[in-house]
């Protein structure tokens, strides 16, 4: 057949496949486009058996010359030139979004600048994307769009689409995640002219994602911010030389989920896939999950633009970055930070504040005085992180240590506390030593000769169903239940799984009576790991018993107040 070129109402009818292909699309590019005319306050009505949306928004608003031309093919307000695509500060840059939609629906768009303080205008586009009816219009500065009748010309891929609910399912997604990284951001979704739900702003993701995740509170959180410096060594052309790495991670003691659907990766406000830096993140929380669960985390990446190149997917869902080692590194590091147990990583409540500021004005009107509660360490280096100051000062039942520091007191379990040491020491110093005397294990089979042998032990053949092993992980070697040892590790599993099986064998046992200075040097030992919130098994390890918690069970704030006439 002869090759010829294809109609422009055909191009652009693919062009417009391939940007909005579902009601979520619409509402993506839509909202993209809001956020760019720095709107903080969205609304989105959904009208799902009429195909219809509306996206209003209070930002900058289009003057008329933009109006008349912003539904053409790759008009945009983003770029000018070729060296703009790295260097795009912006959600969208293409300048395709509302010419497809107006290809595939009825497009009205009604908006007022914030430049003309007297009048607004109401514009209905044809398909073309020219204008077919313009009209003043008395609104507020910023944008309403409109889209009407969605897929009416488009009748086999309306019919294609899935079920209502699963594309309300995608918009609720797609504005939870668009919500994650513009935080300042109010956002007001209805359905059918009904309430359906809000997520109010906030100053940071750390308080967006509990309104996200009802059961997730933000005590459950960890927030981390790191201002690093941006790599240059495979591009000249950096703007910013300044990159910031937003961490928030559910603790892995008390938030985690069955399913690997909440770790999320933005960079530079846009949600993104990337299946390296998921990974990154997914293997920074091993042995600190149980069996079978994942981490809930959002990390926000911020870099230089000339880093990113974002055509590589229609929706800009997947990016090529460079320097992806560079930002591994970084990431693993954020998440060790964000785990460990300091006082910068401690939760702080209001409560503690109000109960100080009793006390203080109560001492003004009284003889006594209340001695302020020593500082925590201060903070000298990203190694030491400020980690707090644990005193032990009891043992409950030969199981808990009691641990006392500036702002409560912690339950600390002794095996698992101990388990997690370690392990530790186990993953960075791994080491197998040869038996004076060679034990006899009997009756094992291939495969588990096998695995004692890829764990690195030395084993022969020393008669009729026997064995000898002559070397044995340093840590078992002089233990009385060695042999009961060996075999439960060559019952299969990596290096890894024999590292937390000798741990917890080699561990300290509750029900140990153990003096003070015993106590102390496990909790000096278990407070410096690189994960100490839980076992390699992913148990908690200590319980939180904080100030502000006892303040508020005894009623001190109350008696406090009360007697002083507070």
């Amino acid at each position: 057949m002869k090759i010829q070129s294809l109609p422009l109402d055909v191009i652009n009818l693919i062009a417009a496949g391939e940007v909005i292909d579902s009601p979520v699309a619409v509402v993506r590019e839509l909202v993209e486009n809001a956020l760019d005319a720095t709107a903080n306050r969205i609304v989105i009505s959904i009208y799902p058996q009429l195909w219809r949306i509306q996206v209003s928004d209070n930002g900058d608003g289009m003057i008329l010359d933009d109006l008349k031309v912003c539904s053409q093919p790759h008009s945009t307000s983003k770029i000018y030139s070729h060296d703009d695509l790295w260097r795009i500060t912006s959600l969208g840059f293409r300048g395709e979004a509302l010419h497809s939609i107006a290809q595939v629906a009825e497009l009205e768009i009604a908006s007022r600048s914030v430049l003309d303080d007297d009048l607004g205008w109401r514009v209905r586009y044809t398909p073309q994307g020219e204008i077919e009816n313009l009209t003043a219009a008395a609104i507020a500065s910023g944008t309403i769009i409109t889209v009407s009748n969605l897929f009416s010309n488009l009748p086999v891929r309306r019919n294609a689409l899935p079920a209502i609910n699963q594309q309300l399912k995608g918009i609720q997604s797609f504005i939870h995640q668009v919500a994650l990284c513009h935080p300042c951001v109010t956002w007001q979704v209805f359905q059918d002219d009904t309430p359906w739900f809000k997520i109010s702003p906030s100053t940071s993701s750390h308080h967006i994602l509990p309104q996200i995740l009802k059961s997730v509170h933000h005590t459950d959180l960890q927030a981390l911010i790191l201002e690093i410096a941006t790599p240059h060594e495979n591009c000249s052309n950096i703007q910013r030389t300044t990159s910031k790495i937003e961490l928030v991670v559910g603790l892995p003691d008390r938030c985690h989920r069955h399913r690997l659907d909440w770790v999320k990766i933005a960079v530079n406000g846009r949600m993104i896939r990337n299946s390296d830096l998921e990974q990154t993140i997914v293997t920074s929380f091993a042995r600190t999950l149980p069996r079978d669960r994942y981490p809930v985390c959002f990390l926000h990446l911020q870099t230089c633009p000339s880093l990113i190149d974002w055509n590589r997917h229609p929706t800009k869902s997947e990016i090529y970055l460079q320097s992806l080692s560079f930002w591994q590194e970084q990431i693993q590091n954020a998440i060790d930070q964000a785990l460990k147990i300091s006082s910068a990583t401690l939760p702080t409540a209001l409560y503690n504040s109000r109960v100080s500021n009793l006390i203080k004005a109560a001492e003004e009107k009284s003889t006594y005085h209340v001695a302020p509660a020593p500082k925590s360490e201060t903070i000298k280096s990203k190694d030491d992180w400020g980690l707090i100051e644990l005193t032990a000062v009891a043992q409950v039942r030969n199981t808990y240590i009691v641990a006392e520091h500036d702002n409560g007191l912690w339950l600390v379990e002794q095996h698992i506390a101990h388990e997690r040491v370690l392990y530790e020491k186990l993953q960075d110093h791994w080491e197998i030593i040869s038996l004076e005397t060679p034990i006899i294990l009997k009756q094992l089979n291939a495969r588990q000769v096998e695995q004692l042998k890829e764990l690195g032990l030395e084993i022969e053949t020393f008669g009729e169903q026997l064995w000898a092993v002559r070397s044995a992980p340093k840590m078992l070697s002089d233990r009385n239940d060695c042999q009961e040892a060996l075999i439960e590790l060559s019952w299969g599993g990596d290096l890894e799984t024999a590292q937390v099986a000798t741990a917890c064998r080699s561990a300290i046992r509750n029900g140990t009576a153990l003096t003070l200075v015993e106590m102390q040097t496990i909790l000096n030992q278990w407070k410096i790991t690189r994960n100490p919130r839980t076992c390699p098994h992913g148990r908690p390890i200590y319980l939180s018993l904080e100030e502000s918690s006892l303040s508020r069970y005894f009623r001190r704030h109350w008696v406090i107040g009360k007697s002083h006439g507070i």
